[in-house]
């Protein structure tokens, strides 16, 4: 029985941040695909219709907020689950990520991985890592 690989569609402008996020998701086992702004992130969610998206809300051009809002109101990529990650302080990432209509926000800090990864576990799009 084969299993089609899960996407997720990473929208960082950091090439460092967004290296790094690719490493964490191919090891859990998702195939990664990377748009370095908003535009280019709408493109490829339009396009490959990936399993979810992972974005920063502080993008050049159309914002991380601006793009989800565009996601949400198009019939094609409307379901797919997002993760914002921000700099922002916690007050704000939380009415941004309801105004987003995203599933989760996580401040990008000392625990945004496991942040990730337990998030993308409860999604159901990885498989629990056993631990050290």
């Amino acid at each position: 029985m084969s299993h089609k690989a899960k996407t997720a569609l990473i929208v960082e402008d950091s090439p460092t941040q967004a290296m790094h996020l690719e490493h964490l998701l191919s090891i859990s086992g998702l195939t990664t695909v990377w748009a370095r702004d908003g535009e280019a992130g709408l493109h490829y969610a339009q396009t490959i219709l990936p399993n979810i998206i992972i974005m920063d809300i502080d993008l050049p051009g159309m914002n991380g907020l601006q793009l989800a809002r565009y996601l949400k109101e198009n019939k094609y990529t409307h379901s797919i689950p997002i993760i914002l990650l921000t700099r922002l302080d916690y007050r704000n990432a939380a009415k941004f990520g309801i105004m987003a209509d995203a599933i989760k926000f996580i401040p990008k800090g000392e625990f945004a991985d496991e942040q990730l990864l337990e998030t993308l576990k409860q999604n159901g799009l990885i498989e629990a890592q056993p631990t050290p």
